[in-house]
């Protein structure tokens, strides 16, 4: 009797110890599981601790300055936990658009953070590749009227926040110092001043802007069509283009253009041709980016040295404005660190990231504040100029909508016919809302 006992108590003894084995490890199973982070980045989303080291993929552009390199080393020293891999991008944007958008389109958890035009968020929004950004920026605290507008609006879409502005480029109007005694307020006063000043100083030309059928086509008209208070697509996402101030603007826009004072071939001009006739010295004014101020004064190119000084440009019914370019950085919605990954976009689109990028790498902040710190006003002579901060808080985006190639093309189809003659001021409008309409229900 005693072995029986022995052997049942036993029995019970290993029937509860796998009784007790089975539910610790039912209870590990849904600790592990409670404690995975559900973020709008996906399930698969998964934070280290301040103890655990967190790698993740930064993709951007070509960087042949030192710039990208002295950001990062400065953020991994604030963060010892979070390392950050470069991925570089092709040079060529078009490209690299394409290869995020295929990498995205599969829910690709390989990058983590990455570099866009100023034209993408919308579309990334649209398409559910970016991560938004609201949260973060609430809980931070990040200030984002310490940001020039423009650079804020142009990733903006639909109330949301879904990139945040690294470095920026606006239109420009340079005009020649030995020539001009106060450059052109009005469009109307260039348009008079190009004609009366043209040929003084061996000029050929009074004005020089871009013109052709491509992108740079776009950034010109947006410049006259905003400074005539003219939309294309407002923050409703809504096609606003057939307006009366739109048709004011494309027909100051083919004045310029048809005039005596530009080259008979403007219709062909980009800003590779604009620069060049410009160093060459043959013309009064011209409108172009801020990198043409390095050129005019390169005294191995120019022929115009310390002859050269920008202001904004000229002014519609409504002030002057200026075309937005520059990069966002963004957050792939597919992330398995957008906590870390926030952290790297906060640091580089901060303060202390885009003054390393300024000083290292020559890249126009977007925060207003850093243009007042001595080191980035040595950067370049812009970074100080009053005048070039005014460019900057007039910028203005292109038109924010998920469908801006279909957008771009449809309007460079339109202004370049009404800007050869081939239909009035009014048409290219009404032709454009039309089109447009139809692109954004397709």
């Amino acid at each position: 009797m005693k072995y029986k006992r022995y052997v049942i108590w036993s029995l019970l003894v290993i029937s509860l110890a796998v009784f007790l084995a089975a539910c610790n490890s039912e209870g590990e199973e849904t600790s592990s599981t409670d404690g995975e982070e559900n973020t709008d980045s996906g399930e698969n989303a998964e934070e280290a601790t301040e103890d655990e080291q967190v790698t993740i993929v930064y993709a951007r552009g070509v960087d042949t300055t030192p710039a990208t390199d002295a950001v990062i080393k400065a953020f991994e020293e604030a963060h010892p936990n979070i390392k950050v891999e470069q991925r570089e991008m092709p040079a060529d944007t078009g490209q690299s658009h394409d290869q995020y958008v295929t990498t995205f389109s599969s829910q690709s958890t390989e990058i983590d953070v990455f570099n866009a035009d100023v034209i993408w968020p919308a579309e990334f929004a649209q398409a559910n590749y970016a991560l938004e950004l609201d949260r973060f920026i609430e809980k931070d605290g990040i200030d984002l009227e310490s940001y020039f507008p423009g650079t804020v609006a142009a990733g903006k879409f639909n109330g949301r926040q879904w990139a945040m502005p690294q470095y920026t480029d606006a239109g420009v109007f340079y005009y020649r110092t030995d020539i001009v005694e106060e450059p052109p307020e009005t469009w109307d006063e260039l348009i008079s001043q190009a004609k009366e000043l043209q040929g003084q100083e061996g000029t050929e030309f009074g004005y020089l802007m871009q013109s052709a059928q491509y992108e740079g086509l776009i950034t010109n008209a947006i410049e006259y069509i905003a400074s005539y208070g003219g939309q294309v697509v407002d923050e409703n996402n809504e096609v606003v283009v057939d307006s009366p101030e739109t048709v004011k603007a494309i027909e100051k826009m083919q004045e310029v253009v048809g005039s005596d004072f530009v080259p008979d071939n403007i219709l062909n001009f980009m800003e590779t041709e604009t620069e060049n006739a410009w160093i060459e010295g043959k013309a009064v004014f011209a409108r172009n980016w801020p990198y043409m101020m390095a050129s005019s004064n390169d005294e191995e190119r120019s022929a115009i040295v310390d002859n050269v000084e920008m202001a904004m440009l000229p002014a519609g019914d409504e002030g002057s404005a200026a075309a937005l370019g520059g990069w966002m950085t963004m957050i792939n919605r597919y992330s398995e660190h957008p906590e870390a990954a926030w952290e790297f976009v906060k640091f580089i689109s901060g303060p202390e990231g885009q003054k390393i990028s300024a000083v290292e790498g020559g890249r126009a902040p977007t925060i207003v504040e850093l243009y007042d710190d001595p080191e980035v006003q040595d950067v370049s002579s812009l970074f100080a100029n009053p005048e070039f901060r005014e460019v900057l808080q007039s910028a203005v985006p292109r038109p924010v909508t998920p469908i801006y190639p279909e957008i771009s093309d449809i309007m460079q189809i339109e202004l370049s016919k009404a800007l050869t003659g081939e239909q009035s001021a009014a048409d290219a409008a009404a032709n454009m809302q039309e089109k447009m309409e139809a692109a954004m229900v397709e």
